[in-house]
Order: structure tokens, then sequence, then C-alpha cells
């Protein structure tokens, strides 16, 4: 775990009772590095209950107030680390999604607060700011692995382009007042107290419906995903070693995550306890009863792909375009597990999945159970 070094130990956290600043506020006063701590927060999706085992820290002072409010922020700044200190920049819009609503939100409620708290720096005569940027002033890059010298940067979010707007803004700063910045573009954060992100938002359905799960987009963007300790930590690490006025650094794995899911299913097929060829089965995760001695179990789809609507079913979730897309031998089997995924395209309305035995090699095909895969199954 790192401690911070850098500064005078004075620090000003803009968003410091959000999902990443209050891990800061943690860190600088749970280390003992911090001389002083001003969480400057307007508590939109900040929480008092984030930092509430610090509340009795004098070193701890909490400013309620808006970054856009430039008059509030330059009076916490002169406060916090005039004639010195580090500032941490986190303010920005917490709700990407809306930009598609309000194109000018990421512009106001990110480069406009990163250009206010760069005049309260200059104000209060410099200090070093901590920028939390994001990978989003990339674009999109396919498959291809950024370093910090990829470019051109073509954002394709009003998120990634106000956040290298900022970046932009802070370099120049650096350059004409004298300031000193650190600017890490971070991968998807999560971890405790998580506010927003993809994970978040997967729970947050499932609890309102269990039985459906909506993906946006078509479930195969890849991301990668950084937890919030190491964040912390390579955001203090860099700042104490890098050497130059202006530097930026990813904070990111160097792999990624797709938000693909697939339903799974363990199926079974055995026969009664009287050991007669009355077939059954169950949605279930392993056998319950003797199995079959002899034939097959298979899993198919009454919807193909010959036409562009699909319902495919396979062992890794894509499936060939045929009947059959899994199949094992009930051969001296005492049990049997039939494990498969489906996918389904979107304009496929209904389809369904059947589970099929046969006690003869395969000449003929049983149907024991059908899962109708209607619209809001998938």
């Amino acid at each position: 775990m790192t401690e911070a070094k850098g500064g005078t130990g004075k620090y000003i956290i803009i968003g410091g009772a959000g999902f990443i600043g209050s891990h800061f506020t943690d860190r600088l006063l749970d280390g003992g590095a911090a001389e002083a701590v001003t969480v400057f927060d307007n508590f939109s999706s900040g929480r008092e209950w984030h930092i509430e085992r610090h509340l009795s820290d004098p070193r701890l002072t909490i400013v309620n107030a808006d970054a856009g409010d430039a008059d509030a922020l330059a009076d916490a700044v002169a406060g916090a680390v005039a004639g010195g200190g580090t500032v941490i920049h986190l303010a920005a819009n917490p709700d990407i999604a809306r930009a598609a609503i309000e194109p000018a939100i990421d512009f106001d409620q990110g480069t406009v607060l990163t250009h206010n708290v760069l005049e309260a720096m200059r104000q209060s005569a410099g200090g070093r700011i901590l920028y939390a940027s994001g990978s989003g002033v990339y674009g999109d890059l396919g498959e291809t692995e950024a370093d910090e010298e990829t470019g051109p940067m073509q954002p394709v979010s009003t998120y990634g382009a106000s956040k290298l707007a900022s970046e932009a803004m802070i370099a120049a700063y650096c350059h004409l007042f004298g300031l000193t910045a650190r600017v890490f573009r971070f991968g998807n954060v999560v971890g405790p107290r998580q506010t927003h992100g993809v994970g978040l938002d997967f729970i947050a359905k499932l609890r309102h419906d269990p039985g459906r799960l909506e993906i946006l987009g078509d479930g195969r963007q890849s991301k990668p995903y950084i937890h919030v300790d190491a964040v912390i930590d390579a955001v203090l690490l860099a700042d104490d070693k890098a050497e130059t006025a202006f530097a930026v650094f990813n904070a990111a794995p160097g792999d990624a995550v797709t938000v693909t899911v697939r339903d799974e299913f363990n199926l079974v097929a055995y026969n009664g306890n009287d050991g007669t060829q009355n077939w059954t089965s169950a949605w279930q995760e392993s056998g319950e009863s003797d199995g079959p001695t002899s034939g097959k179990l298979q899993v198919v789809s009454d919807s193909h792909c010959a036409t562009g609507n699909c319902l495919r079913v396979g062992g890794g979730g894509s499936g060939p375009p045929t009947a059959v897309s899994r199949e094992v031998d009930l051969s001296g089997a005492t049990s049997a597990t039939l494990t498969f995924s489906y996918r389904r395209s979107e304009d496929t309305n209904g389809g369904n999945i059947k589970l099929q035995v046969s006690d003869n090699g395969g000449s003929s095909w049983t149907t024991l159970q059908t899962y109708s895969m209607n619209t809001s199954d998938a």
C-alpha cells in the first residue's frame, strides 16, 4: 500500500465524499502522511457515510459546496493549500449516459469545473494537481492497447472529450503559471462505495428483476477494470516518482473484460427409481437418481440461422447454425449433465430449446423438456 509523500502534507479533494474520493480520504488520513485534508463536495453523488469514520479527526475539514461556484471553490482552495499542497480533482459528471440527451453536461460538469479548479490554484499561488482523467480520451481503439503516447486521440463520447480538453488546459496552466500536474487516465474503477458503472448497473437490474438482465449494446464490448485500491496506489506512487512539471499516466490493467452474459443451464436426464425407461428431466445442477445406462442426450434449437433470425445453443455460447448443438453419450452413465449456453439475435421473437433423449443410439429422439425463449426471457 502506497502512502502519500508528495506536496506539503496538505490536501483538498474535489469530490472527496464520492466513490474514489472517499478512498483517497481514507488513505491520506489513515496513513498519517496528511497534515490536513479538506473534502470539497456538493454531495450529489458523494455521501457523508463514505467518510463518517473520519468526522472526529481534527485534520479533516468538510466544505459542502459545488465546484461550479468559482468563488466558493477559490476560498476553499486558498484556505486548504495556500502556498503549496495538493489538489486532487475528481469532480465530474457521474452520469455518463445522460450526455446522450444532454450533450452539454460533460462540458458544464467537467471542463468548466477543471477550469475553476485551475483558476483557484493560480489565485492561491500554485501547488500541484492530481487529475482524474479517463481512458475515454483515446476513443475507440478496438483491440489496440493504448499507452500514454498513443495518438491521435479521438474521443467518441462527450465525457472523453471533456477529459481530453481538461488535460490540455492543465498542461497550459502548468506552462503559463508554474503549476505541477499529474494526470491519470483511469480504466473502469470498481470497489466498495461504487456509485455507478456496469457492475453496479447489473446488480441493480437483477435486484429489480432476477429473471431478466438487460445489457446495453450487443454485450461484446470489453473494458479494462481496476480496483479502487490499485488506483490510489498508482496515483500516490506516480506523484512521488514523477519529476517533470506535467506528466500523464495510464492507470488500468493491460487486459480487458467483456460484459457479455450468457444464461447457462445444467440439464439432467435420468430414469425413475423403479428402473423403467420412464424418462424424466430436471433443470438442476446434478443427477438425483440412478441415471440412464445407454443412449444419448442432446440439446437442440428449433430456430436456426438460415434467415438471420436465430436462436443458438452451444457449449461456448455461440454455437454452430445446426440443429444439434450439444450432445453427450449416456452409455454406462449413472447420471448425465449437459451444460450449454444460448444466444439469441435481437430480431428473434420466440423459439424453443429442447432437451431430447435417445435410447437407440440416436436414430430417434424423445423430447423430455422444452424451454420457450420468449422476448422477455432473453
